[in-house]
């Protein structure tokens, strides 16, 4: 289906899995994370034998021993990614195969053993193939798939692991905002920042996300729902949310989005984004944009909106914004047409609802 060299998984099917009844409450009401599936994928590797031993199994505990590796040395990383239910009652996958090359890119990055893409694939294919079920049929309902791999080896030294366990589990979601798809408020931390060149910025590992939760702590302190990251260096130019990449759409159509430096995560949905907006006939800018800008350019109304994008919450229009010294509204602070016309046919092209003229969908069940 996917092409390249895979192993064969062998399936275990969960002995006691949820029933019927209590799977389709749990669906109904799934919020973001909190349930899962019944099962889980795993694929083992060490050094000289390879990646070996794949399974669909149990979603069960993982035993570690208190030395495993990951637990002193961080080397993690992961994907996200999400499996909707279409229009003609299959399930699909929305660029599978950039998730695939991003957790390639993120093991290099983090010096771990490298998964082939067809392997990722496959595994994804069959634990959704085993969990069809959970999917939700709800319109803004997902089933959010979660690929990681983590440092397996026993033993406490500073070199890289020569054994990893690579896993995928499910949780079927809702929105990834309480209250669903609504202008959000965002905090500019002018005192943490995420990530700095040479760092691992554009790998997706979990210590880039353990660094920004002070960050996003401090925006509930002041009533936000995101936090937003400036550079390292200066602390002057816009980096990307918590969570998410993020785009500026000026008076003139023009959509304004900070360049990939090595800071930032390469976002599949910010690459859907710009491919999608400039069809539609937008100038889309990729550069360095100034915090200093984007208040002065809100203040004179040239700046008509802002949104955030990224698997979990696609594109969410962001209304305000707070910092140490004030706040600014976004436009009229409602969701604008550009930001609602790329996300209706973002999420249309995901659910099989329109035409996907990118080759962008894959059915997997």
């Amino acid at each position: 289906m996917f092409g390249g060299e895979i192993l064969d998984f062998e399936i275990r099917p969960n002995p006691a899995p949820v029933s019927v009844a209590e799977r389709a409450a749990l669906v109904a009401n799934p919020g973001f994370g909190k349930i899962f599936t019944d099962h889980m994928a795993t694929v083992r590797y060490s050094e000289g034998k390879g990646w070996y031993d794949a399974r669909i199994e149990a979603r069960a505990p993982i035993a570690m021993d208190p030395a495993t590796a990951t637990l002193h040395y961080a080397q993690e990383i992961f994907e996200g990614m999400k499996a909707y239910r279409t229009a003609d009652g299959g399930i699909a996958l929305f660029r599978p195969e950039a998730n695939a090359r991003r957790f390639r890119s993120s093991a290099h990055r983090m010096a771990m053993a490298q998964l082939p893409e067809r392997l990722f694939l496959e595994s994804l294919r069959h634990l959704i193939t085993m969990d069809r079920a959970w999917v939700p049929d709800d319109p803004e309902g997902s089933l959010y798939l979660r690929p990681f791999m983590y440092a397996s080896e026993v033993f406490l030294g500073v070199r890289p692991s020569l054994e990893y366990l690579y896993l995928v589990i499910a949780s079927p979601v809702g929105p990834y905002f309480k209250g669903g798809v609504r202008p959000v408020t965002v905090w500019v931390s002018e005192e943490y920042t995420r990530a700095a060149l040479g760092g691992t910025g554009e790998a997706k590992c979990g210590g880039n996300y353990a660094a920004s939760l002070s960050a996003q702590a401090e925006a509930i302190e002041h009533g936000c729902d995101q936090v937003v990251f400036l550079d390292a260096a200066g602390r002057g130019h816009v980096e990307e949310l918590g969570g998410m990449n993020v785009f500026f759409v000026y008076d003139d159509g023009t959509l304004v989005t900070p360049s990939l430096t090595g800071t930032i995560l390469p976002g599949i949905t910010r690459d859907s984004v710009i491919t999608l907006a400039r069809e539609f006939g937008h100038q889309v800018v990729e550069r360095d944009y100034g915090f200093a800008e984007w208040r002065e350019d809100a203040a004179s109304g040239r700046l008509r909106e802002v949104f955030a994008c990224g698997t979990a919450a696609v594109i969410t229009p962001i209304g305000s914004v707070r910092c140490a010294d004030g706040e600014f509204t976004i436009g009229d602070g409602a969701c604008g047409a550009v930001t609602e016309h790329l996300r209706t046919t973002l999420v249309d092209i995901q659910r099989g609802r329109i035409a996907d003229t990118h080759g962008w969908v894959r059915t997997v069940a």
